[in-house]
């Protein structure tokens, strides 16, 4: 049997609590599988003191997670501090440079710093895993890296924040606000105190970069990303998109349009009938059409101690079996640079709600407005207020909700209409415009 593999441990936390459980649980397990014992010799955390529900007494102890890196007691560091810069990012490069593996969940490094992070892990001859980066325990990484490399691969979608898809289902199963709604995920735990990194959809654009780089071969680039949260949609729009045969989903999409590559994140409108609608509550689901072998959706649990932890483990059983392949699945330096598309126009539409002033001529003034831009208008529909619905709308009860339902059309074409009919001032307040997709 060939030696022992040493893992360090860097944060104690949710996931690192349940990466120590899944080592000591599945040891033997572990063993036969890999045809070699699998330890954790050394961690670190902030403090020594506090009861995580795990027995450290026979591991050793680090204050410095740069220097836990660096051990001679440690094969693979396992990074779950989180961040991208400061002791996470440094603790990373001083592991590969001493010639470790690294296996992390830490997504904003990878999507920031990933180009610098891959070239140093393959310069040194080890590995740089981070499947628990990417949708928890969806094993999305792993499927486009390997289990499809037979693919081209075009399009590339998903909810990848379960914080959001809880949100959005129950406002739609219950009709309630986002404040409302948000206010009870952070009582139950599922968002921060502070929920601007996964509502305003930055946590979905840190994996949309990595997954875009592993299907199309890119260099990661999330500063090219568009990036819209769900803070503006209203019960009232889901309402309505249920109404309209539709389901509303945050999405990270990406797409290799031929003359570059186009990544945005935002609320979007899909067919009640296609399974990404059928994703609800705090899961995750990640989809991506490849020329062989069509439409591929994997769903599943996109965060927690046991998905994201099971995620981890696997990453090191790779290396422990002595699999390691560049970081994205190809060298760095065969990485294209990121060319960045226009944002096209999408193959459904839009959907695009507005608080009309209730007077003659307010609805053509629209109507020609969209004209205008060479917009053509599937449908407008002049809907009742929901019952129990926006507050907004009693304060404004000269006002009637209208939404426009337009066919394909240019984005910037749809931007410089709304523009226009803002400042006639036909409308309350700013629209809300969400795109649809025909997945």
């Amino acid at each position: 049997m060939k030696e022992a593999l040493k893992l360090g441990v860097a944060g104690l936390g949710t996931v690192g609590r349940g990466v120590f459980k899944i080592i000591s649980d599945q040891a033997a397990d572990i063993r036969e599988r890999t045809g070699r014992e699998v330890t954790i010799s050394a961690v670190c955390a902030r403090d020594r003191s506090a009861d995580r529900g795990i027995d450290v007494s026979g591991v050793e102890w680090f204050d410095d997670a740069a220097a836990l890196a660096t051990s001679d007691t440690v094969d693979i560091y396992v990074e779950l501090i989180g961040g991208e810069e400061g002791i996470a990012r440094a603790s990373v490069e001083a592991a590969l440079n001493a010639g470790k593996h690294v296996v992390t969940a830490n997504k904003a490094l990878l999507a920031v710093h990933g180009n610098e992070l891959a070239a140093l892990a393959e310069e040194n001859g080890v590995a740089l895993n981070f499947e628990a980066a990417v949708a928890g325990g969806i094993p999305i990484v792993k499927a486009v890296r390997e289990s499809i490399m037979g693919n081209r691969i075009k399009h590339v979608f998903g909810i990848m924040n379960g914080t959001c898809n809880y949100i959005l289902t129950t406002m739609e199963r219950e009709g309630r606000s986002f404040e409302d709604v948000l206010s009870d995920a952070q009582d139950l735990g599922y968002a921060e105190a502070d929920p601007t990194f996964d509502v305003g959809g930055f946590d979905t654009a840190h994996k949309l970069a990595l997954l875009t780089s592993l299907a199309f071969g890119t260099q990661v680039s999330f500063k090219d990303i568009y990036i819209e949260g769900i803070e503006k949609v209203t019960a009232q729009d889901l309402a309505s998109a249920s109404d309209l045969g539709f389901k509303i989903k945050l999405l990270g999409v990406a797409l290799d349009t031929g003359h570059g590559i186009e990544q945005r994140v935002h609320p979007t409108m899909v067919p009640a009938d296609s399974p990404i609608a059928d994703v609800h509550g705090v899961f995750n689901a990640v989809a991506l059409r490849g020329d062989q072998v069509g439409d591929v959706m994997l769903e599943g649990r996109g965060a927690g101690e046991g998905p994201t932890a099971t995620a981890v483990v696997a990453d090191v059983l790779d290396i422990a079996r002595g699999f390691i392949m560049p970081p994205f699945g190809r060298p760095t330096s065969s990485l294209v640079p990121y060319k960045r598309a226009g944002m096209r126009a999408h193959e459904g539409g839009y959907y695009i709600a507005m608080d009309v002033h209730d007077r003659p001529g307010a609805v053509a003034a629209i109507a020609q407005r969209m004209a205008e831009q060479q917009i053509s208008l599937e449908s407008i529909i002049q809907k009742p207020l929901m019952a129990g619905g926006r507050e907004e709308s009693v304060e404004k009860p000269d006002t009637m909700p209208v939404v426009l339902i337009t066919h394909d059309t240019l984005e910037q074409s749809v931007k410089a209409a709304l523009g226009q009919i803002e400042e006639d001032g036909h409308i309350a307040r700013t629209p809300r415009m969400i795109r649809i997709e025909k997945l």
